[in-house]
């Protein structure tokens, strides 16, 4: 893909971090090979990125590192 799907803007190949949610898992990958439209900021991922995040999130897989997320209600 050459430009993005919403807006027509360009594409830049970039490694990003991308927060995923799962259920109750909430998952952090780092170094995501990924395009980002330059104009709105939309992250496209390779078919062969989305299949490794979805072998993580379905494995019992072991985490390089763990970091607290506070939870804040604004009720």
């Amino acid at each position: 893909m050459k430009k993005c799907y919403f807006c027509k803007g360009k594409l830049i190949p970039k490694k990003i971090s991308h927060l995923h949610s799962w259920g109750e898992k909430i998952i952090l990958f780092e170094d995501v090979e990924a395009e980002v439209c330059s104009q709105c900021g939309e992250v496209y991922f390779p078919p062969k990125v989305l299949k490794k995040m979805d072998k993580v999130v379905a494995s019992s897989f072991k985490a390089k590192k763990e970091i607290i997320i506070p939870v804040v209600s604004v009720k």
